[in-house]
C-alpha cells in the first residue's frame, strides 16, 4: 500500500504535482540487504552441518568402529620362526538413553539455526528500516527545500520587474533577494543530509537509495494475534537456546561414562618356522567406569546454561510486550500529528493564496508576503514529516511484533 502519495511540494497560486518515482520498494532492499550478510552465504553449509549431526546421532554407534593389529615375533632374540598376528574390530556401543538424548540435542540445534537465522533478519530489519526512514525524512526535506527555492526565485523574478515598473522600492528586491539566499543554504543543509542518509542506506543495501521509492509497509492488525510472542523471531531464538541446553543437560546426563567397546578378534600362531598355523578367535567387552567429578562439571555446566537461557528467554517476552505496547501508542499519536499537520497545512495554503493576490493587488507588503509564504512552507514540511512518521510508526510496530518488511 503507497502510503505517501506525492502532493504538491509548493502552492503558489497553481498546483505543480512532483513527478512520481519508479524503484525499490522497503520489501525488495530487504532482500538486497539479507543477501549481503554472511549468515546468508554460509546458511547452506550449516545446514549440511547440522544433518550431518542428525545423521551420527542416527548411527548404530557413538563413533567409529576402530580396527586393531598386533603382532609378535622372536626375529630379533632366538629367531626360531616363532610368530603372531592379531586382527580385531573394536566397537563402541551407545550408553542407555545416550542415542535417544543425541538424537534430541541434533533435532534442538537443527531449530536453532532456522530460529537464529530467523533472529538475524529480523534485527537486520531494524537496522534497515531505521536507515530506510531516515533517509525518507532526508529525501522530503530536500524535494521541499528545492520547492521552497524554485517559489522564492519566482517571487523575486516577479518583485524584479515590479520594481522595474517602479510599483515596488528596491530594498523590497534585496528582501527577496535574501529569501532566495535563504532558500539556497537550507537546500544545501538538506542535500547534505540526504547524501549521508542514503549512504548508509546503502551500506546496507548495496545500491544506490535514488532506486528506492518512498512506499510505506502494511499495517499490522490493530490487535496482533494471542500468539504473537510465540511467533516473534527473537523469543523463537531464545527459546531455542533454552531447548538446546535442555537437550545438552539430557546428553550430559546420560554420560556418566566413556563409552563401553566390543571387540571381536582373531589370532594366527605357530611356535617354529615351518609348524603349522593354529587360529583362534576372542570376543570382548569394555566397560569403563563412572567418570565421577567430569561427569558431574558437564551436567553442572548445562544446567547452569539451561537456566540462563530460560531467564533470558522470559526476560525478552517482558521487554517485547513492553515495546509492542509503546509502539502502538506512537502510531496512535502519530494519527494524530498527522492530522492537525493536515490542517495546518490546508489553512496554510489558503491564506498563502488569499495574501499572495493581496500582494499582487498592492495591498499587501513584501515582508507579510514573505511571512505568509515561509508560514506555509513550514506547515507544508510539517506534513510530509507527519506523513514520513506515520509510516515510520507503522514500521516500527510491525518491527516490535517480529514482522519482516513486504
Amino acid at each position: 500500500m503507497r502510503i505517501f502519495p506525492r502532493f504538491p511540494l509548493w502552492i503558489l497560486c497553481s498546483v505543480v504535482l512532483a513527478p512520481p518515482v519508479h524503484a525499490e520498494n522497503l520489501a525488495r532492499a530487504f532482500a538486497d540487504a539479507w543477501a549481503r550478510q554472511p549468515a546468508a552465504a554460509a546458511q547452506a553449509e550449516h545446514q549440511q552441518a547440522v544433518a550431518a549431526r542428525r545423521a551420527a546421532a542416527s548411527a548404530w554407534t557413538p563413533e567409529s568402529a576402530a580396527i586393531e593389529l598386533g603382532g609378535r615375533s622372536d626375529r630379533f632374540n632366538r629367531d626360531t620362526g616363532a610368530a603372531e598376528v592379531e586382527l580385531g574390530l573394536a566397537i563402541p556401543l551407545w550408553l542407555p538413553g545416550e542415542r535417544r538424548a543425541s538424537q534430541g540435542l541434533a533435532g534442538a540445534e537443527a531449530a536453532l539455526l532456522d530460529a537464529r537465522l530467523a533472529s538475524q533478519q529480523w534485527q537486520l530489519a531494524g537496522s534497515l528500516r531505521t536507515a530506510w526512514w531516515e533517509w525518507q525524512q532526508a529525501r522530503e526535506s530536500q524535494l521541499l527545500a528545492e520547492g521552497r527555492l524554485a517559489a522564492a526565485e519566482r517571487l523575486r523574478d516577479d518583485v524584479g520587474q515590479r520594481v522595474k515598473a517602479g510599483d515596488l522600492a528596491r530594498s523590497d528586491l534585496h528582501q527577496a533577494e535574501l529569501a532566495v539566499a535563504v532558500a539556497e543554504a537550507e537546500l544545501a543543509e538538506a542535500s547534505g543530509a540526504q547524501a549521508l542518509a542514503a549512504g548508509d542506506l546503502q551500506a546496507l543495501t548495496g545500491k544506490a537509495p535514488a532506486d528506492v521509492a518512498a512506499a510505506g509497509e502494511t499495517p499490522p492488525a490493530e490487535t496482533p494475534a494471542d500468539d504473537w510472542l510465540d511467533r516473534h523471531p527473537q523469543v523463537r531464538w531464545l527459546q531455542a537456546v533454552a531447548e538446546q541446553a535442555r537437550q545438552q543437560q539430557a546428553l550430559a546426563r546420560s554420560r556418566n561414562r566413556p563409552p563401553p567397546e566390543i571387540t571381536v578378534a582373531t589370532r594366527q600362531e605357530r611356535d617354529a618356522r615351518g609348524a603349522q598355523r593354529d587360529q583362534s578367535w576372542a570376543l570382548g567387552v569394555r566397560i569403563p567406569l563412572s567418570a565421577g567429578a567430569r561427569h558431574d562439571q558437564a551436567v553442572a555446566e548445562a544446567s547452569a546454561g539451561r537456566t540462563e537461557a530460560e531467564i533470558a528467554a522470559q526476560r525478552e517476552r517482558e521487554r517485547l510486550q513492553q515495546v509492542a505496547a509503546l509502539a502502538a501508542r506512537q502510531v496512535a499519536l502519530a494519527q494524530t500529528r498527522l492530522a492537525a499537520a493536515e490542517k495546518g497545512s490546508r489553512l496554510a495554503g489558503e491564506n498563502l493564496r488569499l495574501f499572495d493576490k493581496s500582494f499582487r493587488l498592492g495591498e499587501t507588503d513584501l515582508p507579510t508576503r514573505l511571512r505568509i509564504e515561509h508560514e506555509a512552507f513550514v506547515a507544508e514540511r510539517k506534513l510530509h514529516q507527519a506523513r514520513l512518521q506515520l509510516a515510520a510508526s507503522l514500521s516500527a510496530r510491525r518491527q516490535a511484533l517480529g514482522l519482516l518488511p513486504e
